[in-house]
């Protein structure tokens, strides 16, 4: 694999991560489809990753594939997501990884709606939601 702009040794990525998202992102591991915490989530807001907090989604790019993943038509940033030749399993797959980190998010796959027609089927272990603030949501001011 290529050297990533955030590059971690082994021993820092499990003392910063949990146990599931250690064996998802570092170990190219998956979630049972329907089990993880994000496949139903309909909230406004972005998905960063979860090793390196890099923007890697947005809600507005979220669909309901059937899956049991969360699935995106695009990523919110381009160049956020590598993609990589995954031959694991006995079949031939797209990894989806993140740009900064290399932390395996998932699979690419030619099935999503349009505009794009892709689907980005990403773990939930592999993303961190940050909820988008209410319209006219103002941080309280401390007293005087």
């Amino acid at each position: 694999m290529k050297p990533w702009p955030i590059d971690k040794t082994d021993a820092e990525w499990r003392a910063a991560l949990s146990p599931e998202t250690y064996r998802i992102t570092r170990e190219h591991g998956t979630e049972r489809a329907f089990t993880g915490a994000l496949w139903d989530c309909h909230d406004a807001g972005k998905f960063a990753c979860a090793c390196c907090e890099a923007p890697l989604f947005a809600s507005e790019h979220k669909y309901d594939s059937g899956s049991g993943w969360p699935s995106f038509w695009q990523p919110q940033v381009t160049g956020a997501i590598a993609l990589d030749d995954d031959g694991s399993l006995g079949m031939r797959r797209v990894e989806a990884l993140c740009a900064q980190c290399g932390a395996h998010l998932g699979h690419l796959f030619d099935d999503g709606p349009q505009p794009t027609g892709q689907r980005y089927c990403i773990n939930s272990a592999s993303l961190r939601f940050q909820a988008a603030k209410p319209p006219g949501f103002e941080a309280a001011k401390p007293p005087r």
